[in-house]
């Protein structure tokens, strides 16, 4: 909990265009990429919402959902299987 807390808060405080020039305007992104960048393995949508601290309804993960196939687009995560997102290696 302290972990995903410390992470979400330093990527808070990055500026957008640190993270990526090819990232959508949404200030999810790069605090989403943060968390992929602490993972040891490949996530689901749902750690991903936990990892942000979003409350765990279906709204929210499948908004999560979203916006992780749209970097899935964008060639910066993989979906490894169904479900699961990785970086891009």
């Amino acid at each position: 909990m302290i972990t995903r807390k410390t992470v979400t808060d330093l990527a808070d405080r990055l500026p957008a265009q640190a993270a990526s020039a090819d990232l959508p305007e949404h200030p999810d992104y790069p605090r989403i990429l943060a968390v992929f960048n602490q993972a040891a393995g490949p996530l689901r949508a749902r750690d991903v919402c936990e990892a942000l601290d979003h409350e765990l309804l279906p709204k929210n993960i499948e908004g999560t959902r979203a916006k992780l196939k749209r970097l899935v687009k964008l060639g910066i995560l993989t979906e490894i299987d169904t479900g699961n997102f990785a970086r891009q290696q």
